[in-house]
């Protein structure tokens, strides 16, 4: 009986951890099919908690109307939000599949320490490169641009480590009978390497987007029109309101539907990183 218990314990565990981590996104969903007033009255300030309810007295699609058709604004920032997710994704995945080739398939000195300033400056918090880029993209003249975002995000130092990983398992054999047969090292890269690493390619998709996706600090301090702000910063200060549950909805039904796409090369890249 004790050794079933036992092994009954770690199931526990992770069920009752699901159900932490999944309560609040479905508080998000049934909410968002609450009319405005039930929300208002669930959540007015008072003294005490405020009543969480995940079964709406009637369900409407009075949020999702409200922030898709009579207020325009969702829809402005979350465009803004796919604007500089996408443009970010797309520059890092070219900037890392060619920094992570270079660091991977050819050997020149100072190979390891340019790796070495590559995790150095991944595991900074992007809070301590807020100033040296706000500098920069001042100097450059494209400060209160969308580019003031998205340039400094496409040189992200994560997509080249993830990349060289992935790159570093390609026998080299391959590169040199390609050379042999008259390939340059740019059809290499995109005919020979590039499709063997296409796990680490999706990884870095993915786990970029979501990353750019929520992007804060950066938008608010490179950005002083609210009109570019994307929708991670509206969130992050707008009141509670009718409606702030079908926007929650909608920014986070954008990087989950990434994740269920590209699910499976994801795993099975971030399984196939760590093991070398």
């Amino acid at each position: 009986m004790k050794r079933k218990i036992i092994k009954a314990l770690p199931a526990v565990f992770v069920a009752a951890a699901a159900i932490v981590f999944l309560l609040p996104i479905a508080l998000v969903i049934t909410n968002s099919l609450m009319s405005s007033n039930e929300v208002n009255s669930l959540y007015a300030a008072n003294e005490g908690f405020a009543s969480l309810r995940l079964i709406p007295n009637t369900v409407t699609l009075e949020q999702h109307y409200r922030i898709m058709i009579e207020n325009p604004e969702y829809l402005v920032v979350f465009w803004n939000s796919m604007k500089i997710a996408v443009s970010i994704v797309g520059g890092q995945v070219i900037m890392a599949s060619f920094a992570a080739y270079a660091l991977s398939c050819f050997w020149f000195r100072g190979r390891d320490t340019v790796f070495f300033i590559y995790v150095a400056v991944m595991l900074m918090p992007s809070q301590a490169t807020i100033v040296p880029n706000f500098l920069m993209v001042r100097r450059l003249g494209i400060i209160d641009t969308f580019y003031s975002v998205i340039f400094p995000g496409m040189f992200g130092a994560f997509g080249v480590v993830l990349l060289r990983q992935f790159m570093l398992a390609v026998p080299y054999e391959y590169i040199e009978s390609a050379r042999v047969e008259g390939a340059s090292y740019l059809r290499i890269l995109f005919s020979i390497v590039l499709p063997l690493v296409k796990g680490g390619l999706v990884s870095v998709i993915i786990l970029c987007f979501v990353d750019s996706w929520s992007l804060i600090e950066t938008p608010l301090v490179f950005l002083s029109d609210i009109k570019m702000h994307p929708i991670s910063v509206y969130l992050s200060g707008a009141t509670l309101s009718g409606e702030l549950f079908a926007a929650s909805l909608l920014s986070m039904a954008v990087p989950l539907l990434l994740f269920l796409i590209g699910r499976d090369e994801l795993i099975q890249g971030i399984e196939l990183s760590g093991l070398r």
